[in-house]
């Protein structure tokens, strides 16, 4: 099993934490995690069933009583410190992401830092969850709103993004005054550990957070959806699976928020700036491998810079080094496991086989079956399964188009609608595209939306509700109306 050598060796956990400890673990019962690059076990993780998140469940229940009525401020202070906690222990967050996730040390580092980001954010809403008063309907009537913490929280977290999903949920739940149960992917269970050391060093009582460790993914979501003492369920992954959470949750009527599948359109009219929309074609598809949910999925290139386009964006990636995300200088670290390779490269096949042209990559690298090359096909077409899936790696198909109609046709032509960026210098037209993409983000003449101070979410089949920004908080209220007669 690999060594792993950290400044602040008590940051690798091995088991759940609930109820303010780290279980003891059961050694029979245990799943591996393994680095995506060299396919080494780094850890050995206690498997969690239907019973530890019971114990989950009914330790947030009990922790709620005491933490929802805490004043904003206070809670602000625990969720600042915490804050600071992160940033001190960066360095050593980002190698466990890493090990465990494969992306490039540099990027894990930012990820780090997006993540305490969001806990810095909801520190503050902690103290500004305001009401309302109504002129009353009547004279002797005066009518007040006021908003409560809905209670217990459980959020399910991707692989992809094994620290910033998590903060991105725990932070406005703790802030309005909810506990929470996390269930990490099985992939990146190390990074949610730490966290909960930092949680519990920072003097989040124990109770408000726990995470639960688990291969089991079925059956502890069962848990988790079926429970009449969660009320809310949060949930980033694929569209498939949110449909099933959903279905699950129907019987108890729980609040829900689902961050889906997507399937980005990026689309370059005839004015844009070439050079700048290779840069955020780079950076928007090939970020983190092509593994997020907001990476460009189809490239529509107006047919008149469609050639300029192609031939700079194919110099750019050559650029881009592919290896192991430990080393220097490494953009590009390798795909998740063997299945997400498969899955890219049979998309690759397929846009060959309907006429599309390989302009770079298109295959693994010799050296490690899980390093996929950047890729850029050329002479995309519908007919593709690129065209309807979400390629989830670093692939980008490119389209021609003749028409601004014709374009915003073939971008909203998805049951998705998640992520969209377009790059133009037509105001007039800029305004237009921007109000007919059907998609809850749309990055105008850049390729990075995310930030913590906008709300993040999708549209159709990508779910509802948004993480981040002032409207972060809303999912995790509840709204009371009083009606006062004197």
């Amino acid at each position: 099993m690999m060594n792993i050598q950290l400044n602040n060796p008590k940051l690798l956990q091995y088991n759940a934490y609930i109820d303010g400890q780290f279980l003891s673990g059961n050694k029979k019962d245990f799943f591996t995690v393994s680095n995506p690059f060299s396919s080494e076990i780094i850890a050995k993780v206690g498997n969690c069933g239907t019973e530890e998140t019971e114990l989950a469940i009914a330790a947030a229940k009990v922790a709620l009583e005491s933490w929802k009525i805490l004043t904003g401020i206070e809670r602000s202070s625990i969720l600042r410190k915490w804050f600071e906690l992160i940033l001190e222990n960066q360095d050593d967050l980002a190698k466990i992401l890493t090990l465990e996730q494969g992306k490039p040390l540099a990027e894990a580092k930012g990820e780090i830092a997006y993540g305490a980001s969001f806990i810095e954010w909801f520190a503050e809403e902690a103290k500004r969850v305001y009401g309302d008063t109504i002129p009353g309907h009547q004279p002797n009537k005066r009518i007040l709103v006021i908003k409560q913490p809905v209670g217990v929280v459980a959020a399910i977290t991707p692989w992809n993004f094994p620290n910033a999903m998590i903060t991105r949920k725990v932070a406005p739940a703790l802030a309005a005054g909810c506990t929470i149960v996390v269930k990490p992917s099985e992939l990146t269970p190390l990074s949610a550990l730490a966290l909960a050391v930092l949680a519990e060093e920072a003097g989040i009582p124990k109770g408000v957070f726990n995470v639960v460790t688990t291969d089991k993914s079925v059956a502890v979501g069962q848990v988790l959806t079926s429970s009449s003492v969660v009320k809310k369920i949060s949930f980033t992954g694929s569209t498939p699976v949110g449909k099933i959470l959903l279905k699950q949750s129907a019987d108890t009527v729980k609040k829900v928020s689902m961050e889906l599948g997507g399937n980005a359109p990026f689309i370059v009219f005839e004015d844009a700036d070439i050079d700048k929309a290779v840069q955020g074609a780079v950076a928007s598809k090939y970020r983190n491998a092509g593994q997020t949910c907001v990476c460009s999925n189809r490239f529509f290139v107006h047919q008149s810079v469609c050639e300029e386009f192609t031939n700079k964006f194919v110099a750019a990636i050559k650029e881009l080094k592919v290896g192991n995300g430990m080393d220097e200088g490494v953009t590009i670290g390798p795909l998740i496991e063997d299945k997400a390779v498969c899955f890219v490269d049979d998309l690759v096949k397929d846009a060959t086989e309907r006429g599309g042209q390989i302009m770079h990559g298109g295959k693994t690298l010799d050296s490690n079956p899980l390093l996929y090359e950047p890729t850029i096909i050329g002479n995309a077409n519908s007919d593709m399964k690129l065209f309807s899936s979400e390629i989830f790696g670093p692939v980008a198909p490119i389209f021609s188009f003749e028409t601004e109609e014709e374009v915003i046709q073939l971008a909203n032509d998805t049951s998705v609608g998640l992520a969209s960026y377009f790059y133009g210098n037509n105001h007039s037209k800029i305004w237009r595209v921007a109000e007919a993409l059907e998609y809850g983000m749309v990055g105008i003449n850049t390729g990075m939306i995310s930030t913590t101070v906008a709300p993040f979410g999708g549209i159709k089949e990508s779910g509802s509700g948004r993480e981040g920004s002032k409207y972060g908080m809303d999912d995790y209220l509840n709204v009371k109306y009083l009606c006062w007669e004197i």
